[in-house]
């Protein structure tokens, strides 16, 4: 998923960009406003600071609004309610404040996307030889039901958006099981293995080393 970063600190622009690329996202960043506004890309989330070299974030905003329906969020250190109602009033879709993390960022981009692109996931999956079915929570396989944990589902629904992608563990862990996830992975790798042997040859859940897993259709 493509980002546009637009901030002028390099150490804040370089650490954001090293953390959202840890749980997935493809950062394009660029320094002040007339590079954000003629960047070339499409991007699904725009992150504006507010305090650029050579014009006021809110207007990369407003300009930006007024081209697309891209989903922005403000990240800037002026605090003021002034200052993030009017962001917000302009067309800003959430608004940070610096000092941040980055698990907070990301939960906040995923929020936005949640909200502005709640269409996306389809009620039911045709996938191969599977079918996953959202709104029963019931999986087939070759037209045999497959019985699945709560969190087995989950897991091969969310793998099952994007057949080939690669999500990281964090991706996966905070999506299947919290949003606020901190620590071991070990449960990931168990869930994995029991739906390995459920599928059989169905469907490879295949392990990216370093990385995460995806899922690969027969």
């Amino acid at each position: 998923m493509r980002v546009l970063l637009v901030e002028d600190d390099e150490p804040i622009a370089e650490s954001l960009t090293r953390g959202l690329s840890r749980y997935g996202f493809d950062v394009q960043w660029v320094r002040n406003g007339a590079d954000a506004l003629t960047a070339d890309g499409d991007f699904a989330l725009v992150l504006v600071d507010l305090g650029l070299p050579d014009m006021d974030g809110l207007d990369v905003c407003r300009e930006l609004r007024s081209r697309s329906d891209v989903p922005i969020i403000v990240i800037s250190a002026r605090s003021d309610e002034v200052d993030r109602v009017v962001g917000l009033e302009i067309g800003a879709d959430d608004y940070v404040t610096k000092p941040f993390g980055v698990r907070e960022v990301v939960a906040r981009m995923r929020a936005v996307l949640r909200r502005v692109q709640p269409s996306q996931k389809e009620p039911t999956q045709e996938r191969g030889r599977l079918r996953i079915d959202r709104r029963t929570r019931r999986v087939h396989l070759d037209g045999a039901e497959v019985e699945l944990s709560p969190k087995e589902f989950d897991l091969l629904a969310f793998l099952a958006e994007e057949p080939g992608a690669v999500f990281t563990r964090e991706q996966i862990m905070e999506a299947v099981w919290d949003e606020n996830w901190f620590g071991p992975t070990k449960t990931l790798d168990v869930h994995v293995g029991v739906l390995r042997r459920k599928l059989g040859d169905a469907a490879s859940l295949e392990t990216v080393r370093g990385v995460g897993f995806r899922l690969v259709l027969a």
